[in-house]
């Protein structure tokens, strides 16, 4: 069983774009979500890092009422019965 929030995840990260720097280092974001953005000195640092910037993305927005983009059907905006609802 996947949860919403994890099947979140994974979209996004599937959007994700990543750049090799100058200096040899990594940039990465998901453009589809505003401010989701990292950095590594390698490509895996750099996805664990923006994996965890999404991850207080997502909670700081919920938090804060923030209306979340829907990916790949899921929609965490909506919450039914304790459970949040995809569509």
């Amino acid at each position: 069983m996947t949860f919403p929030i994890t099947a979140y995840i994974e979209a996004a990260l599937e959007l994700a774009r990543y750049d090799k720097l100058d200096d040899g280092s990594f940039a990465g974001e998901i453009p589809k979500l505003k401010g989701v953005a990292a950095f590594g000195k390698s490509l895996r640092e750099c996805e664990g890092e923006l994996r965890s910037t999404l991850e207080d993305w997502i909670l700081v927005g919920l938090k804060l009422g923030h209306k979340l983009p829907v990916l790949a059907g899921i929609d965490l905006n909506k919450v039914q019965n304790g459970r949040l609802a995809t569509t």
